[in-house]
């Protein structure tokens, strides 16, 4: 009887020990003990890429042991065992890598010309064809206050190259809070799935400074890191005077693979307040914009892992004007270089996740790559109550 018993008791020991555990990491900058946002976490058992949030935080489920690397272009990289993770919740500290960033780089070609062929390059060598798990995520603010939220599970199929890339669309769950005000409608919601990757894969978001003009338009610099000597940085400016709305850019590049690792661009307030407003019905008067995208270099691979875009403007209508904000993020979770098989009838063709029924199978959010902060909780919950 006592063999039995063990037995059972061995089985269960084993059991527990297999059994799905829920952990947290917390990124924190060693020297100020801020949180810090968009750190990739990449665990190697799962091949799940997480983003940290605007809390630092990243939450994972993991079975067994596994690999994890930490990786943000403004911190140094961190390897780690999961079997380290003794709590439910472990803090780590980075240290920056870019505090002595401002050595400028003289070149014999114009910085254009060296960004030119960086997005020819990167365009290039992202791998296709692709399979990419993805987690969307929308905030929509009206006059101050949260009207619409909505996220949604999706892989990717992509194939063709370059101009010529298509992709193909499955929608596995998503969810939809909140009404719109008619008057705005929901053209402005969501990202145009359609054409999404073909934006991210062809660096859409540099075109203004790929065309022959740009020179006349912004300034463009080459800065190093003395201390991370992989990357260099392309920073650029408009220059007084400059015409319109115009972006200041950042491009973070590794210099040897010349290959673009992230980009980001705002609309600089000191541009904001230089522009004229405009009055005419219909128009729409930009006060807030900014976008970021972060790609991966995995030996052979290179591939988009997240991005984030914001945008606020005042919206001009005949009975009256309104102040619209929406918020998109969008997270690679898994990547494959294997296609899928489905039925052509499964293919998502609609431009926006926002009139899809709702689909919830599992609390797939929880477990998305994103995790969203207390704050974001709040949110949502208060628009899912008010339907």
């Amino acid at each position: 009887m006592k063999k039995i018993v063990t037995f059972f008791f061995l089985i269960f020991c084993v059991s527990v020990l297999s059994q799905n555990v829920e952990k947290s990491i917390v990124l924190k900058d060693v020297d100020t003990n801020l949180p810090i946002e968009d750190v990739t976490v990449y665990i190697a058992k799962t091949k799940q890429t997480l983003l940290s949030n605007a809390e630092g935080t990243v939450t994972f489920v993991l079975n067994g042991i596994s690999n994890i690397q930490i990786t943000h272009s403004s911190y140094n990289l961190v390897k780690l065992r999961s079997s380290i993770l003794k709590e439910k919740e472990t803090v780590f500290y980075l240290k920056s890598n870019v505090n002595d960033l401002e050595e400028i780089i003289i070149t014999k070609r114009h910085p254009q010309k060296i960004l030119s062929e960086l997005v020819a390059n990167s365009t290039k060598k992202l791998t296709i064809p692709a399979r990419l798990k993805v987690y969307s995520r929308e905030f929509f603010k009206i006059d101050g206050s949260y009207a619409y939220y909505n996220d949604g599970l999706m892989n990717f199929q992509l194939y063709g190259k370059d101009k010529s890339l298509k992709n193909n669309i499955l929608v596995e769950q998503n969810r939809s809070y909140g009404l719109i005000n008619e008057e705005i409608g929901g053209e402005v919601l969501g990202y145009n799935l359609n054409d999404i990757m073909g934006n991210y894969y062809n660096f859409k978001y540099l075109n203004p400074l790929l065309v022959a003009g740009s020179k006349k338009q912004y300034d463009f610099t080459i800065k190093s890191y003395s201390a991370n000597s992989d990357y260099n940085l392309i920073v650029v400016t408009p220059l007084e005077g400059g015409k319109g709305l115009l972006d200041d850019y950042t491009i973070l590049y590794d210099r040897v693979k010349k290959l673009i690792v992230e980009v980001s661009t705002v609309v600089s307030p000191i541009t904001l307040a230089n522009t004229v407003d405009k009055k005419a019905v219909g128009s729409k008067n930009i006060y807030k914009s900014s976008f970021k995208a972060i790609y991966r270099i995995e030996g052979f691979r290179y591939y988009l892992v997240g991005s984030k875009e914001e945008i606020g403007f005042e919206k001009i209508d005949k009975k009256k004007t309104s102040n619209i904000e929406v918020k998109n993020c969008f997270v690679i979770t898994n990547f494959s270089d294997k296609n899928f098989t489905f039925k052509d009838s499964e293919v998502f063709k609609d431009k926006t996740l926002y009139n899809k029924k709702n689909t919830i199978l599992t609390n797939y959010w929880e477990v998305s790559g994103l995790s969203s902060t207390d704050e974001e909780q709040k949110i949502i919950a208060s628009i899912e109550n008010r339907e």
